[in-house]
């Protein structure tokens, strides 16, 4: 007796419920980072070195993501999509929460930084299976030539979680004085996740395993060490997918982390006043997703992330001018079009990673190509990005990005158009 069907629209709801909120507990950290965690977390000191270290246990959950893929990409590929799906969320969810409890240096000393990059690394390992079986989970199902349509509803959970953290902080920066924010505030949206991830458990649960892995189980046994497979056979799709995403990283990340530091630093802009910038902004890549992702379906993969690419190093360019300037215009229309430029790259990636895999091993070769992009595009990109303004100034991060979207359009002119082959 088989299992009901899954009706698409619950499928596509589990698939964005899901990474909508692993992708908040992800940013809550990053907008903790810039804000509160170096000094709450570090010995005092030079607000510049503070915030340098915090970026420093950012970059740790993007060294664990790759083992999060290739340990949740095993389990995937052999027993399935659904029950890895929702382990990967119990774990984000657990250490995000646990985040929220941590003592600070002033109480715990050394004990706490060290517990907070523990943390941050189990928020990483989760994250490192979310993505890949989110995206499987739509693509899988998705009807001939909308695979690309189908992959936004992973990608669209990015912005709005996003929007989400950043809503919460700025009610909290809003609402709070000051000493309250640093002394308690700060908390909240880590101890928000709790809920959350009751929700999105509440619809995982519901699920049923995707028809195309079913129907590959049926024929033939899952590979033993799907990771071996991967890198032993399809090494090169790994290599070009892996850089093909590392633009798109490094344009969120420095639209969003480094800029957040940058401003409320740097610039002298307050909290609340930057955090509004980055909720209007992030509008603009909730709206180039599903842009892109229809055009990917219509058009091909390739022509989409070239021209968005093509963007991306003119932003480079314009990267100084606009955000270093200080003006509330300029600045807020850098976030806007990095933002933008981020979502037209982001959405065909939902549909063109795991394309580049078979069945059998999809699992662990989408998120093992998505995940070790954000070592080499977002771990150390604030940090980086924050060096290089303070040696030789903010013209230099742009030429970071420019570099970035290089090495992207490089790999992707190298890979095969994925849109008309099967799944």
């Amino acid at each position: 007796m088989t299992a009901p069907k899954t009706s698409a629209g619950r499928i596509l709801a589990a698939s964005f419920v899901g990474t909508a909120i692993e992708f908040y507990d992800f940013y809550v950290y990053a907008t903790a980072a810039a804000l509160v965690l170096g000094p709450a977390f570090f010995p005092p000191g030079e607000p510049g070195v503070q915030l340098l270290s915090a970026f420093a246990t950012f970059a740790i959950a993007f060294v664990a993501r790759p083992i999060g893929a290739a340990l949740f990409g095993h389990f995937g590929d052999r027993i399935g999509r659904k029950a890895t799906l929702v382990a990967s969320l119990m774990i984000m969810g657990v250490s995000t929460v646990l985040i929220g409890c941590l003592p600070t240096y002033a109480i715990a000393g050394w004990f706490a930084p060290a517990a907070l990059c523990l943390l941050r690394f189990g928020q990483g390992l989760g994250f490192g299976g979310e993505w890949g079986g989110a995206a499987l989970l739509a693509v899988e199902n998705a009807p001939p030539g909308r695979r690309a349509w189908y992959g936004i509803f992973p990608q669209l959970g990015a912005p709005v979680g996003f929007l989400c953290a950043n809503l919460c902080f700025l009610g909290l920066s809003l609402g709070l004085s000051p000493e309250s924010f640093f002394a308690w505030g700060w908390r909240v949206p880590f101890l928000a996740s709790a809920a959350l991830v009751g929700v999105g458990l509440y619809v995982r649960l519901r699920l049923t395993e995707t028809p195309l892995f079913a129907a590959a189980m049926a024929r033939e046994a899952p590979e033993k060490v799907p990771l071996a497979t991967v890198l032993s056979e399809h090494g090169r799709a790994t290599l070009l997918g892996t850089l093909a995403m590392v633009a798109c990283y490094a344009v969120f990340y420095l639209s969003t982390v480094f800029a957040l530091g940058y401003g409320t630093g740097r610039l002298g802009y307050d909290r609340p006043t930057f955090l509004l910038f980055e909720c209007v902004a992030i509008l603009f890549m909730g709206i180039g997703i599903p842009l892109s992702g229809a055009a990917a379906d219509r058009f091909g993969r390739k022509p989409v992330l070239i021209s968005g690419l093509v963007a991306t190093m003119l932003l480079g360019l314009a990267l100084g001018p606009m955000l270093g300037s200080g003006r509330p215009e300029l600045v807020l229309g850098f976030l806007c079009l990095g933002l933008a430029a981020m979502g037209w790259l982001f959405g065909p990636m939902g549909a063109l990673l795991p394309e580049l895999f078979p069945t059998r091993v999809r699992y662990t070769g989408a998120s093992l190509t998505y995940n070790l992009a954000g070592i080499l595009g977002a771990s150390g990109a604030p940090y980086l990005a924050q060096s290089l303004a303070e040696w030789g100034g903010i013209a230099f991060v742009g030429a970071y990005l420019g570099l970035a979207a290089l090495v992207s359009l490089i790999a992707v002119a190298l890979m095969p158009e994925t849109a008309r082959g099967g799944v």
